[in-house]
């Protein structure tokens, strides 16, 4: 009988070849659970904005797994003690981090499923997952979830400075073409080390550390939070929104048995067991794709006109502003539209609603990034950088936004 070469190496555009490691680890990438991520795009809607950003939450993976192998390699070189059990359940834990998200990434979060957030679907997925492999991945779940006694281990695979980060704004700078994204993860990987069970990187990378915060700034603005990417993950939320409000009032919409699953159930965390986790991970962004297609047609004025905005690209218009819009500047638009489409005002609300977005690059509540300084202290980047721009890095800035239908210029 044939055994199969698990040892596989991948071509990245990023990285060049990645490794798979172990055996383990191959195991894990070829199961459906994993497979399902080359279906779920890493920036959501950004590509109606960035036509390069159809990149997935499987590249996104596979790249923090490749990064903690090099994180690994050089914490060893500088003496830090990791057994192969410990890189084992690092690269499991990275490898799995982001397994738990929905359909276009963060739409689903606020829709379908009620204030169940990625990481704690991510948690469910690798118990599920455990079970399956007899328990192998009891390690990893234990970093992953912050019980371990060796902290740094954590802080590799979420933190202010992890490599998860690492990943996605190098990789994200790139299919976008956003270059003000682009960081130097060689660089600070080769700078990091650990002091009393503490990540720390050394004083002379202290540069590349403002550039990483510099670049998740400026991504947050021209990509992540840009306004175009916001107001088509706001109108999918509406979307899935509207289709559960109808399919509760007892109309069937047509679409694929997972996603009318999650429309016609009110589903908390509670309610994620081993069934409804399965018909999770049969989720993708295919069958929202599809049935925005078919939901276009539909006689409900809110559903069809709102689906055809993401299929064809003609959104909300969006403002933005450092000032909250007044009360009655909306009201005024919520009442010609309510009056031009002869529709109630609480329907209006899918057309024309406000919110805000905050933008934090560096946050002086979270735990820091810590620097080890020549004289062997340990200080926050924050204190440790002579540049002004970090103290103005760890300030959120909010800006607030309406959005309203074009037509009502």
């Amino acid at each position: 009988m044939s055994q199969i070469n698990k040892l596989k190496i991948l071509n990245d555009p990023i990285y060049g070849f990645i490794t798979i490691p172990n055996p383990l680890v191959y195991d894990l990438i070829q199961h459906p659970y994993f497979q399902r991520l080359r279906r779920i795009s890493q920036m959501g809607l950004s590509y109606l904005v960035y036509p390069g950003a159809h990149h997935t939450r499987f590249h996104h993976a596979l790249g923090c797994m490749h990064i903690m192998q090099k994180a690994i390699e050089v914490l060893r070189f500088k003496g830090v003690l990791i057994s192969k059990e410990e890189e084992q359940a690092l690269f499991v834990a990275i490898l799995l981090h982001d397994i738990g998200h929905g359909p276009f990434s963060h739409a689903m979060e606020h829709s379908i499923v009620e204030n169940v957030n990625h990481e704690a679907i991510s948690l469910l997925f690798m118990h599920q997952l455990n079970a399956q492999f007899d328990g192998r991945l009891s390690l990893a779940i234990q970093i992953f979830k912050g019980d371990y006694h060796r902290k740094f281990m954590l802080q590799l695979i979420s933190s202010q400075l992890d490599m998860d980060r690492m990943d996605y704004l190098k990789r994200d700078s790139f299919y976008t073409g956003v270059a003000e994204g682009n960081i130097n993860s060689d660089r600070l990987i080769q700078m990091m080390n650990v002091v009393d069970d503490v990540l720390v990187l050394e004083e002379k990378g202290i540069y590349s550390i403002e550039k990483f915060l510099m670049a998740r700034r400026l991504m947050y603005w021209q990509a992540y939070l840009h306004k175009t990417s916001l107001v088509a993950e706001l109108i999918l939320t509406k979307i899935l929104k509207r289709a559960k409000e109808l399919t509760q009032k007892g109309i069937v919409l047509p679409c694929s048995a997972p996603l009318l699953y999650f429309l016609q159930h009110k589903v908390e965390l509670e309610d994620f067991d081993a069934a409804v986790l399965d018909q999770f991970a049969q989720l993708d962004d295919y069958d929202i794709v599809s049935a925005l297609k078919t939901w276009q047609h539909h006689e409900d004025f809110i559903l069809s006109s709102l689906s055809k905005m993401i299929i064809n690209r003609d959104l909300l218009k969006i403002k933005l502003s450092s000032e909250k819009f007044p009360k009655e500047e909306i009201q005024q638009l919520l009442e010609r539209f309510a009056k031009e489409n002869n529709i109630s005002l609480d329907d209006t609300g899918y057309f024309v609603f406000k919110g805000k977005i905050k933008n934090q690059a560096y946050s002086k509540e979270a735990e820091p990034i810590h620097v080890l300084m020549k004289d062997k202290t340990i200080e926050d980047v924050a204190e440790a950088s002579d540049q002004l721009n970090l103290k103005a890095l760890s300030k959120p800035v909010t800006k607030y936004y309406v959005c309203f239908p074009k037509q009502l210029l």
